[in-house]
């Protein structure tokens, strides 16, 4: 890859890195706390409201700052891919595509990314390099996707109950 290749990766990496840590550092200090964050699941319909809480702040904050180092990368991918698929799912998908009306086009974005670095490596700057980890591309991809897939399907199976509609 070339020098400015590799440069774009670590770009990508860190954006994608400090976001998503940043996001975790909202739900757990940021307007409501993790009792507001709480709330906000439990009117998702996930049970275990408190811990789902927990669970996103620690996902998004490790996986962040996993990203940010460039260290598994393909299992840091999966988390971000994970809870983007939860939110999607949960909170975003009835909305739409667009941001604006809270719509699924912010988390489909970081997805993405998330898989594209699966597939692409985190590049020469990083930890899986200097670590000699190569877990890339489709090898890279299919662990980043398979274990969100599983990770979101077990996460949903266990704790989603949503609440009946009251129309008929």
């Amino acid at each position: 890859m070339s020098e400015a290749g590799d440069a774009a990766l670590l770009l990508v990496r860190l954006t994608l890195g400090v976001v998503m840590a940043m996001h975790g550092w909202n739900h757990w200090r940021g307007g409501g706390g993790i009792e507001g964050t709480a709330r906000w699941f439990a009117g998702l319909g996930l049970r275990r409201p408190r811990l789902q809480a927990w669970l996103s702040v620690l996902t998004e904050i490790g996986a962040g700052m996993l990203l940010a180092a460039g260290l598994f990368t393909s299992l840091a991918g999966a988390a971000v891919i994970s809870v983007m698929l939860v939110a999607g799912l949960l909170a975003h998908r009835r909305n739409g595509f667009f941001v604006f009306k809270d719509g699924y086009e912010y988390v489909l974005v970081l997805a993405v990314f998330s898989l594209a670095l699966a597939a692409c490596g985190p590049g020469k700057y990083a930890v899986d390099t200097a670590a000699d980890i190569d877990l890339t591309g489709w090898p890279g991809a299919g662990v980043a996707l398979g274990a969100a897939v599983l990770g979101t399907g077990a996460l949903l199976a266990l704790f989603w109950r949503p609440r009946a509609s009251s129309g008929t």
